[in-house]
């Protein structure tokens, strides 16, 4: 399971737009359960990671709302190829659609 960084204190200048959440990716794992070390070019994208902001409320099709389903602080497993990755003040961050989010971990 990839360690995930509990830096949520630091400001982020950036807030996403509705529908959207801004997730802190965990680190990748650099060595197996053996012991074996990965080179970087084998290490596994996590896909999980803190929330860091919330967009807005979602406006559906049919005039509805969907609230976002997480809070600032929550760990959250996302769909692997979901989101998109984005560098701020030199940190990469992923922008990830609220259909995207799978889990909340506890």
């Amino acid at each position: 399971m990839p360690k995930v960084k509990q830096n949520i204190n630091t400001k982020i200048k950036i807030k996403p737009l509705m529908g959207y959440v801004l997730v802190q990716p965990g680190e990748a794992e650099n060595k197996t359960a053996s012991g074996i070390i990965l080179p970087e070019s084998a290490q596994e994208k996590p896909a999980q990671g803190i929330v860091l902001s919330c967009g807005d409320e979602m406006v559906l099709e049919n005039g509805k709302t969907l609230k976002c389903p997480v809070r600032t602080g929550d760990k959250v497993v996302y769909k692997k190829w979901g989101g998109d990755e984005i560098k701020v003040d030199g940190r990469e961050l992923k922008l990830v659609k609220f259909d995207d989010l799978m889990a909340i971990l506890e």
